[in-house]
């Protein structure tokens, strides 16, 4: 006989569950979203005739709402919101930081789609070689590399390595005191890479080796006349660093058949301990500057520097620094607004308009510049100022050929004249 435990356990648990399975279905009844309030009453009265707008952690006020985005009906920003910074918060609420969007003027289109871009690439790295729009992540890349065909093409190739000796605080190049040696079939795989691609100018520049007891002008001088002997007609521009200030080699580069010598003093004289590596001073680029022209005379070749704007620089420094490379000899100037590469480097501390850099353009242009490229995403080595450059040093050769067919008209007719007396006299 079952005990009376036993009997009572099995009465005991169909009632239970017929309890809970009405409970769940009142409950399910009761609760129809997730969200509902406990106070049952409370819901029923107050219907909310809007939902709620997800937060978000942007702070921008000047963005349009999506309706009028939709539309295509808002207006132009005023110039007053247009060039003021906007930020905006971004990362989990615990590491949360603000950050500065860039300007629309400063935003440039992604170059990865571009074919004329990745043959470009391939044959650069085919060869083993490097560039500095690459290494210095310029933001005019996608121009520069991605025109119709490769002889609208631009690139400026960087010799000796890819590791520089020095550690200016704008620069994204790597460092190291001791680079890999040097390439002694670099100066032939440049000059092939040049001839394949069959440009009508190209800029040549370099890191800093000053492990190097020449600093490796020798090396950028045999470089130019290998191409000069590819291509007797290919315009070449040299962008080179300082060799601790030391002239002869400065000599070496500038004698080598280049057409533009270009050295970048960066920034304003004050500014210059603190933006550029220790080694390097205002003073010395302008010695250099300056030598260049003594060595190949004013007129036999283009002198070239460079200025980032943005660093802290006050008008007054700028205008100095003009003067001061102007008095130099300096035919070109560019200007340019520094980006930061990394957070290891400076911070920009002013996104200047393009508005200030037409009026910095048209200062130069005063002061007696023979062209200044002036502009948000102009760098040293700005395609549209190698077109003017191009135009110039030809016409230069024009004229010198021109005044030496008419020195020897001038000869010839001389002579002639001579000759008839003579034979007058006779």
């Amino acid at each position: 006989m079952a005990s009376p435990s036993v009997s009572l356990h099995r009465i005991r648990a169909p009632v239970q569950r017929a309890i809970a399975n009405a409970s769940v279905s009142a409950s399910a009844t009761a609760r129809t979203y997730a969200t509902v309030p406990t106070n049952s009453s409370e819901t029923s009265t107050t219907s909310p005739s809007k939902p709620a707008r997800r937060p978000t952690y942007f702070k921008d006020t000047t963005i349009a709402s999506f309706d009028e985005f939709i539309s295509a009906k808002s207006s132009a920003l005023p110039p007053g919101e247009a060039y003021q910074l906007r930020t905006a918060e971004v990362g989990p609420a615990s590491n949360r930081r603000t950050i500065t969007r860039l300007p629309e003027w400063l935003k440039t289109p992604i170059p990865a789609g571009n074919d004329n871009y990745k043959r470009i690439k391939s044959d650069l790295r085919g060869l083993g070689l490097h560039t500095v729009c690459e290494e210095a992540r310029c933001p005019n890349i996608s121009e520069c590399w991605g025109g119709s065909n490769k002889n609208a093409a631009t690139a400026t190739i960087m010799i000796m390595g890819d590791t520089c000796t020095r550690g200016c605080r704008f620069c994204s190049v790597k460092t190291d005191r001791k680079p890999p040696p040097l390439d002694p079939h670099e100066p032939e795989h440049v000059a092939e890479a040049l001839a394949r691609w069959g440009l009508g100018y190209v800029v040549l520049t370099n890191v800093n080796r000053d492990d190097l007891p020449d600093g490796g002008s020798r090396h950028f001088a045999e470089t130019i006349r290998k191409i000069k002997a590819k291509k007797p007609g290919l315009l070449v521009e040299a962008l080179t660093g300082d060799f601790w200030g030391d002239l002869d080699m400065v000599k070496v580069v500038a004698e080598s058949g280049l057409d533009v010598y270009a050295h970048n003093v960066e920034t304003v004289e004050g500014l210059t301990p603190y933006v550029r590596d220790r080694r390097a001073s205002f003073k010395t680029s302008l010695k250099v500057l300056e030598h260049v022209k003594k060595v190949r005379g004013q007129d036999g070749i283009i002198t070239k520097t460079s200025m980032m704007l943005g660093l802290g620089e006050q008008d007054h420094e700028v205008v100095d620094a003009l003067k001061q490379i102007r008095n130099s000899g300096v035919d070109v100037v560019t200007f340019g607004q520094y980006m930061r590469p990394t957070k290891r480097h400076l911070q920009v501390e002013k996104y200047v308009t393009p508005e200030e850099f037409e009026m910095w353009r048209q200062r130069a242009l005063d002061m007696g510049f023979l062209y200044v490229a002036s502009g948000p995403l102009v760098r040293s080595s700005y395609k549209a100022g190698e077109a003017f450059i191009e135009n110039v040093l030809k016409k230069r050769a024009g004229e010198k050929k021109s005044a030496g067919v008419t020195g020897k008209l001038s000869d010839a007719i001389t002579i002639a004249v001579e000759d008839a007396i003579k034979t007058g006299g006779a």
